[in-house]
């Protein structure tokens, strides 16, 4: 068993050494997925854990994943750009309120600060200095949104109301309405979708250079998009555990646009 780590850890390292960053019609983009920081206690090492369903959506669509650990080093960070022709920003915990100077909710479940950190830079830097596609699942939604200057609504329910299930334990789903001049809406081809969700934040004030494309009948946004040319999708809910006629449409968009770049 080590050996065989061993030797899947020497694989990806060359696949890094060997990519060229930008992908062929015909290879598979090498995708970045984010990943969950957690810890029991402060003084201990920590795991890192991404849901399968973000790697085998990848997989399915015809990309390479690569989990990125919450690492500590701006090198590192222009190391990803530089390789990764794609980026997925995964779900998670709350955002600490203070990034968008607002005080905590008391149903505000803050990420770790290590993944604070690590996203925050990456998402600025991801944007800032490249054109390569993104797309934002969830908590990437969200973080994304913040990073460009906008806040949160900390609490649906609480601010909200719940005319519409955003979360439940089981799961919910709900409707949405596409904006016709989205780019969702040409991967969907249609202005109504179903889509599950299990969020109790979502976005208020809208961040620069993001667009509002979908919203749920109680008015909350569930997507938000990069303006022009660049494949820059940030959804509310979970595309990789969507059935497969959804999802293949949503990561086949992003990973063809990967291929592109």
């Amino acid at each position: 068993m080590k050996n065989f780590a061993l030797k899947w850890t020497a694989v990806v390292c060359l696949f890094f050494f060997l990519h060229s960053g930008r992908a062929s019609e015909q290879s598979r983009p090498l995708v970045g997925i984010t990943s969950v920081f957690t810890y029991s206690d402060p003084d201990t090492v920590g795991r890192l854990c991404t849901g399968m369903s973000y790697v085998n959506a990848v997989l399915e669509a015809g990309g390479t994943p690569v989990v990125l650990p919450p690492v500590r080093s701006e090198k590192i960070l222009v190391d990803y750009i530089e390789s990764l022709d794609g980026l997925v920003l995964v779900g998670g915990r709350d955002i600490p309120p203070h990034a968008y100077a607002e005080k905590p909710h008391p149903t505000v479940d803050s990420l770790s600060a290590k993944r604070f950190w690590f996203e925050s830079r990456l998402i600025t830097v991801w944007l800032d200095e490249c054109e390569k596609p993104i797309l934002g699942i969830c908590l990437g939604c969200q973080f994304t949104n913040v990073m460009r200057g906008g806040s949160l609504i900390q609490d649906i329910p609480s601010e909200i109301g719940e005319m519409i299930l955003h979360r439940h334990e089981k799961g919910a789903t709900h409707d949405i309405t596409l904006k016709s001049d989205s780019r969702l809406f040409s991967i969907f081809g249609q202005e109504k979708c179903n889509v599950n969700s299990y969020h109790h934040q979502a976005v208020d004030i809208v961040g620069k250079d993001l667009k509002v494309v979908a919203r749920a009948p109680d008015g909350v946004i569930e997507a938000l998009e990069l303006p022009g040319d660049r494949f820059g999708i940030f959804v509310q809910w979970h595309p990789e555990r969507m059935p497969v006629e959804h999802r293949s449409k949503i990561f086949g968009a992003f990973i063809t646009a990967c291929r592109k770049e």
